[in-house]
């Protein structure tokens, strides 16, 4: 396995310890190196100078260089104070004469070129025979005046700062190590801490996944990333929580709304399988009656299911399905089976050419769901207003009507109101009107007519599409002649029902 396998393997918490640990180290180590090269500069530079501010007398330099070999070392303090510096004479052919401290300091081109008054001075570094580094300053120098030039070299060893060195890098080093390590528990602290939030966050998850309990909720207390992740999560579960009431109300409506045609049709089956094997013929005419209530209770089972199936769809995004409608030919359509369900009602019908953008199969649905009420709730030889202007289709009957206190329920799912339930029906049409309305951008409502008459006048209002399709401009040519393709050129104009 790699290391950047490895590394993923771990926790998180432990990635973010070792990240803080890692970065901490960086920078103590870049700062520890910056140290020590800065304090390296400023001894090299201090015994630089050190060395430079040698300025031996003139009769220093003559008994230098009359007395090396015979008296070494007496005027060595006179000429570098307290460094206690190695000191020998440097002639220009190389050759040189010990004073002070360690003998034999190598000679170097540079200590050469002084000696022979081509350079005033030379700094460099230096080992004598022993092995011992040292730091050598050369300068010019005269016995007396017109005498021939020669060089004097004064030399530290380089362990004078070597040794300070030393001691800081382990010093540093130390430092460095302490506070690496300390950084990567204060890194574990610090994401042990601000990942807490999150083992709550997943302890929540591990509880619904193992109970459904789906009431969990984390405190969401701030406006960090956390505390956003919490709520985010605290409306999810939310979410779910509703989503799943609604699917057991509907569960639960759904058997109740199938039990009653259920029992009517197996009670009906019953009676009829008794007949036929008892040998009992049952009267003509209430086994004709028994043939209708089936056929009835088939019918709305029918209705019902697909009711079901409508609203079993997700009430979020977008339709399966957009395209271009024509609504009036939909209403038009609604109308004629409309007729059929209700052939002793008069229907009065205006209708005006109007596109809207939605699914077909839906929206006529809706338009059906709407007449449907009327035709069931409207007296014999009563009259259905149908209105489509402007995009708002309304249907009014002149039924009984709806009580005020009834509206705000009307369309909810399963909801019928007293008056309705001994008539056919699931309670899911007007849903389905106001589920479909809202799919295309409209809205649905019911309301008492404006002109205070008896019924309910309901209100299916849709925003209209942009322009009518090619398609539908041909087929209103084709269905309607030049009339009706000057009407789909014109724009809207009255339409009566014929």
């Amino acid at each position: 396995m790699s290391p950047a396998a490895r590394f993923r393997g771990l926790p998180l918490r432990s990635r973010l310890a070792l990240l803080v640990a890692v970065a901490v180290a960086v920078a103590v180590a870049a700062v520890a190196a910056v140290c020590w090269v800065m304090v390296r500069r400023q001894l090299s530079e201090q015994l630089d100078r050190s060395l430079m501010a040698t300025n031996p007398s003139a009769e220093v330099v003559r008994r230098l260089r009359e007395g090396c070999t015979t008296a070494p070392g007496r005027p060595v303090q006179e000429i570098a104070g307290n460094l206690t510096p190695t000191v020998q004479i440097v002639t220009a052919d190389g050759s040189h004469c010990w004073v002070s401290g360690l003998p034999d300091l190598p000679v170097t081109v540079a200590d050469r070129q002084v000696a022979a008054g081509q350079r005033t001075s030379s700094v460099h570094d230096a080992r004598t025979p022993g092995g011992t580094a040292m730091r050598v300053y050369t300068f010019t120098a005269q016995a007396q005046p017109g005498s021939p030039v020669f060089g004097i070299s004064v030399a530290k060893p380089l362990a004078d700062i070597d040794e300070p060195l030393s001691t800081l890098a382990w010093v540093l080093l130390l430092v460095s190590g302490i506070g690496a390590v300390g950084a990567g528990a204060a890194g574990l602290w610090v994401a042990r801490t601000g990942l807490r939030p999150v083992d709550e966050l997943t302890g929540a998850v591990e509880h619904i996944a193992r109970t459904e309990d789906l009431t969990v909720r984390i405190p969401d207390d701030g406006d960090d990333e956390i505390a956003r992740l919490s709520r985010s999560f605290n409306s999810m579960t939310a979410a779910l929580a509703s989503s799943r009431e609604r699917q057991s109300q509907l569960i639960a409506d759904a058997g109740h709304e199938l039990r009653t045609p259920l029992t009517s049709l197996r009670t009906n089956i019953e009676l009829l399988a008794r007949s036929e094997e008892t040998g009992r013929a049952i009267p003509a005419q209430d086994r004709r009656e028994l043939l209708a209530s089936v056929k009835a209770q088939m019918t709305e089972l029918a209705a019902l299911i697909g009711d079901l199936q409508e609203l079993s769809r997700p009430d979020a995004g977008p339709p399966a399905r957009l395209e271009v409608v024509a609504l009036h030919d939909t209403v038009r359509s609604a109308l004629s089976r409309a007729r059929l369900r209700g052939p002793e009602l008069v229907f009065d019908a205006e209708v005006e050419p109007w596109y809207v953008r939605g699914e077909a199969a839906a929206l006529e649905r809706a338009v059906v769901n709407l007449l449907d009420n009327a035709v069931k709730f409207s007296p014999p030889g009563g009259v259905v207003a149908v209105s489509l202007r402007a995009g708002e289709l309304t249907v009014r009957d002149h039924g009984p009507g709806i009580p005020a206190e009834d509206l705000p329920h009307v369309f909810e799912r399963f909801w019928r109101s007293e008056s309705a339930r001994s008539l056919p029906g699931s309670g899911l049409g007007l849903s389905i009107v106001a589920r479909t309305a809202e799919r295309s951008g409209g809205s649905a409502r019911l309301r008492a007519p404006a002109d205070g008459g008896p019924g309910t006048e309901a209100v299916l209002r849709i925003p209209g599409a942009p322009t009518p399709p090619p398609a539908a401009a041909e087929a209103a040519a084709a269905g309607g002649g030049a009339g009706g393709a000057a009407a789909a050129a014109e724009g809207p104009s009255v339409v009566p029902d014929q």
